[in-house]
Order: C-alpha cells, then sequence, then structure tokens
C-alpha cells in the first residue's frame, strides 16, 4: 500500500532543492563517527580505527569513469598509505552489493562503505552530500590518530583529485607525530 502526502503529490519542479553547504567539514574539526555497511553482514565504525590515521574517499557513484580512475590509483598507492599507518575507506551513496561487484571487478584491496540508508546520511554530516543530484561529492578527509580531521580537499566531480594532497597530509602527521615523540 501506499500513501501519497502533500509533500509527495507535488511536482518535482515545485520542490526547492535542499540547500547545499559549500564548504565541507575542516581541518581542526572533531570527525563525526559513524557505522556504516562494508558487506552485507558486516559494519564498520569510525571509532573503531582510533589510534591510527584514516583517509575518508566520499566519491560519488561505482561505476562512474572518474570514480573508476580515482578508486584504481587509491588502490596503487594503498603501500603507501599503509606505510603511514593509515587506513582508507570509500565511501558513496551505492548498496553493500554494487560495492563487491565494483571492488571485485575492479581489484580494489582496501573497504567501500554504503552511505546507502539513510541514504548520504553519513556525507551529510561532512557536507559532502551533493543533494540535487542524489550523490556523493568528491571529497576526501584525512582524520589523525585522536580522529579530529587534520585534512579535508573538496574537489570537483569531474575531476579525479589524486593522491598528492593525501601524501602530503599524510607526511605532516608523521613529522608531528616525531616531533611530539623526540
Amino acid at each position: 500500500m501506499y500513501v501519497v502526502t502533500q509533500e509527495s503529490a507535488m511536482p518535482a519542479a515545485d520542490v526547492p532543492p535542499s540547500p547545499m553547504p559549500e564548504t565541507i567539514l575542516p581541518a581542526g574539526t572533531m570527525a563525526p563517527d559513524f557505522t556504516l555497511s562494508a558487506t552485507p553482514d558486516q559494519t564498520l565504525s569510525l571509532s573503531e580505527l582510533r589510534g591510527k590515521p584514516v583517509i575518508l574517499a566520499f566519491y560519488p557513484a561505482d561505476w562512474s569513469p572518474v570514480c573508476g580512475d580515482q578508486m584504481a590509483l587509491y588502490n596503487e598507492v594503498l603501500p603507501a598509505f599503509k606505510s603511514a599507518g593509515a587506513t582508507l575507506l570509500g565511501i558513496s551513496v551505492d548498496s553493500v552489493w554494487c560495492h563487491q561487484a565494483f571492488a571485485l571487478d575492479r581489484h580494489l584491496h582496501f573497504n567501500l562503505l554504503a552511505d546507502f540508508e539513510p541514504k548520504g546520511e553519513v556525507a551529510r554530516r561532512y557536507g559532502a552530500y551533493d543533494a540535487p543530484h542524489g550523490v556523493t561529492r568528491r571529497a576526501l578527509f584525512v582524520i589523525d590518530k585522536e580522529g579530529v580531521i587534520a585534512w579535508s580537499y573538496l574537489s570537483p566531480t569531474a575531476v579525479n583529485p589524486g593522491a598528492d594532497g593525501i601524501l602530503d597530509a599524510l607526511d605532516k602527521l608523521q613529522a608531528q607525530s616525531s616531533a611530539k615523540a623526540g
């Protein structure tokens, strides 16, 4: 049985678009915790990774050409991320089944998390949800071992942001950690 409410009966053209934040969460902000599905029967929480750097790579869609190139690049750079002690998490609004097929096809060796339901909820908390298009914006975050965003970057949707910014942020975290230790 379907219930039609007054709002859903409005023609789409009459519904004002949800405002999209101009900026994503900046460096210095505590990263909002979340729990998302990594597989059909496993979830992963950001707080589980506390104590080591985390890279969040929000991207629009598994099978888009730019997203495929971006995730393939990160797969190639994964040893450098791991040598910095960092964990990479890809996040989009695609389902876990879509992520599994994409990861298998592209031979990806890192977790893709499904911000599927409620759709884009985690991306919204990071300012990385594109409501008019119903997808995740192409946003990157490097989170330090205390859970604070150390670096963030919002890329145009059609541009692969590469890995240089992530690697620079990880280098700075390692330098800060070394300075504190010695």
